[in-house]
């Protein structure tokens, strides 16, 4: 009889496991089927241009761009009749814009149109602008052609620039230069930047007097009566959504009433400024979608976007594609299917990168771009007698400058990879151009630069065998805090006070992103200021993200010192120790450094008055990238007890700061040469 029963168990197990097995294989045929109908498409791609109006038609999408000015000011998709805001001026739904000179703000409006190519597989369009010497200190001194591309079974726009100065323009700044859409309000609810960065978004109304509070920073404001009850007490912030280059490709919402979604593809960083860890904005409250290609978020106006006369320029940015998707709006799981989609379109670009369809002499394709190849070794005798491997580095190829010139670069083409196990790298698809060579490895301080131009030509492979990286060092290792990765996100980042919370930015790898995390120094340190013991103390638990002022009262604050607190067994009076200590941001702030008196009226070392990053108030974990090695002759330490003193002097506001990246005491010179 049992065993009967045994049978009939394994059985009805063997039922069960079969029908859970045909309901997900239906639920994925359904899902493949609802993406394929994205991209069947037997139409041709049409073309119509009228004095006021160009409409462009593939059968999956309609784009219509005003005549002559080249805003997008409509994408017909699928049941929807325009998913960008219709109640806005034209100038206000998918533009570029140009912030230069004193703030002065260009949406870059055109005054012609050419059709570039026109077949029935693709349409290409110019709109362009000239600058006229009579409109001096009036307009932007550019000329300006913006692209437009529509492919044959592409449910897109594909969009890029080509601006230019020439010799003879007027000196001019250009602090940022983007593509942004205002998207449908009453539509677009649901933004999704990452796999964990995905919410129901407050709406722009929600932003204004009556439904919330302004915070400390501008763009900051606590939702006190938002048209979404479920967002009650949250913080919104846009730059709370920030991410770094190497990150922000994708970006875009979602409208779960017609489950469809709308994407920025950012396919390749080679046109956008600062390195791969450059952060910027992507999606925020409008509903917003940008594409950033310069800005002076996260580093100030230390990143040069400065134009001399006499200078010329000329530079493509993107493309970048605008991608619009579907599913079924009674799929629960619509949105996972949409954002799923949109990575596996998104990797398509990736492979497809550089494009071959652009008819732009100005963008090279595969066949006009060279490569470079080689391999990274790290040689610090104090860590290995012999050569290691730059695991993970990054690697990259800018314009030519200083060590770490890069991440202040804000006019030329960089482009960047990251090493294998084994430190190998290979830099592909370079535009031609000359290049130096740049690189920083995880674990290890300061940077690497080869010091020879690279010139790339189209077609040529370029084999720079084996690299050496010598990382600053001057002596063994006393103690350390931190680790060298250029950001302080291995530091304490405390728990967001409760009413400033910002549900979407709990999670651990996002947690610095929460806002007011700055005064909670003052809440945690409330009897002085913050106390490090080597040996005893945990950076991870001990050491606070951000070296901020004290707060003392409304709108009010003192400098703080902080304290390094170790044993010295020996000491070699006669020897010279290094204190190295890199920075992973700084915003108006100087360090003074004292050993052991921190009365005296002058520190033995300060940086004096170093960044414009705002990483603090912008919710960053990181911006430029310093470091100091600072000599201490051995009379200036003790057998025994030791206390390093630090001091971040400015105080005039809560966000004047410095951010570490790593401290490192190294010992006088042991080894022979």
């Amino acid at each position: 009889m049992s065993h009967w029963r045994s049978k009939l168990v394994l059985w009805m197990i063997m039922v069960i496991q079969l029908s859970l097995f045909l309901s997900v294989f239906s639920t994925e045929i359904h899902a493949r089927k609802l993406l394929k109908d994205n991209h069947i498409n037997t139409n041709d791609v049409r073309l119509h241009i009228s004095d006021r109006q160009v409409i462009i038609d593939n059968g999956l999408v309609e784009v219509t761009i005003e005549n002559p000015s080249g805003y997008l000011i409509g994408i017909k998709y699928k049941e929807m009749e325009n998913v960008i805001e219709r109640r806005n001026h034209n100038s206000n739904r998918g533009y570029w814009d140009i912030v230069w000179d004193d703030d002065a703000y260009d949406k870059l409006e055109t005054k012609h149109v050419e059709v570039i190519t026109q077949t029935n597989d693709i349409v290409e369009l110019s709109f362009t602008k000239t600058w006229n010497s009579k409109n001096h200190g009036k307009t932007l001194p550019l000329n300006i052609q913006k692209r437009y591309i529509v492919r044959r079974g592409i449910s897109g726009v594909y969009m890029y620039g080509i601006f230019e100065r020439q010799e003879d323009f007027p000196e001019a700044h250009m602090y940022q230069i983007r593509i942004a859409f205002k998207l449908k309000e009453d539509k677009f609810r649901f933004m999704a930047i990452s796999d964990t960065i995905q919410r129901v978004m407050p709406q722009s109304e929600d932003r204004v007097k009556g439904h919330s509070k302004p915070l400390d920073f501008k763009e900051a404001v606590l939702l006190t009566n938002p048209s979404n009850p479920k967002l009650k007490g949250e913080v919104d912030d846009k730059y709370q959504y920030s991410t770094e280059n190497k990150d922000n490709k994708l970006n875009g919402w979602i409208s779960d009433h017609d489950a469809v979604g709308f994407w920025i593809m950012t396919p390749s960083n080679e046109f956008r400024t600062g390195g791969p860890h450059k952060q910027d904005l992507t999606s925020h409250v409008g509903p917003t979608a940008l594409s950033m290609f310069v800005s002076t978020h996260y580093t100030g106006t230390e990143i040069d976007t400065f134009y001399k006369e006499g200078e010329a320029w000329k530079k493509v940015f993107g493309p970048v594609l605008i991608y619009l998707n579907s599913a079924s709006p009674k799929d629960d799981d619509h949105r996972k299917i949409l954002w799923n989609d949109a990575k596996r379109q998104l990797s398509e670009e990736i492979e497809s990168w550089p494009y071959n369809f652009t008819r732009s002499e100005d963008f090279p394709h595969s066949q006009q771009r060279g490569q470079v190849n080689g391999q990274l070794l790290v040689q610090d005798r104090y860590m290995d007698k012999q050569l290691m491997q730059a695991k993970s580095a990054f690697v990259g190829l800018a314009p030519p400058g200083e060590v770490d010139s890069w991440q202040k670069e804000g006019k030329g083409y960089q482009f960047w990879t990251q090493t294998d196990k084994i430190g190998r790298f290979n830099i592909k698809n370079v535009r031609p151009g000359v290049y130096n060579l740049y690189a920083w490895v995880h674990g290890f301080i300061g940077s690497y630069k080869l010091d020879l131009n690279i010139t790339i030509q189209p077609e040529n492979k370029i084999e720079l065998g084996t690299l050496i990286y010598d990382p600053p060092r001057n002596g063994p290792t006393l103690w350390e805090i931190g680790i060298p990765d250029r950001t302080a996100a291995e530091f304490f980042i405390p728990e967001p006070y409760p009413q400033y919370v910002n549900s979407i930015t709990n999670d651990g790898a996002d947690k610095f992103r929460q806002y007011g995390l700055w005064d909670r120094f003052s809440n945690i340190y409330r009897d002085s200021d913050l106390v490090y013991t080597v040996g005893a103390s945990n950076y991870s638990k001990d050491w606070f993200f951000a070296h901020v002022p004290r707060k003392t009262g409304d709108d009010r604050y003192r400098p703080t010192t902080w304290q390094i607190k170790y044993n010295l067994q020996d000491v070699n009076n006669r020897g010279t120790y290094t204190l190295q200590m890199a920075i992973a941001a700084a915003s108006f702030a100087e360090v003074e450094v004292r050993f052991n008196d921190p009365n005296s009226d002058r520190p033995h070392f300060t940086t004096r008055r170093i960044g414009y990053d705002n990483a603090v108030p912008r919710h960053g974990i990181h911006g430029l990238y310093r470091l100091y090695s600072i000599e201490v002759p051995g009379y200036r330490f003790r057998k025994g007890n030791n206390t390093i003193y630090l001091t971040q002097t400015r105080s005039d506001n809560p966000f004047e700061a410095v951010m570490y990246d790593y401290i490192r005491l190294e010992g006088p010179n042991s080894l022979n040469d």
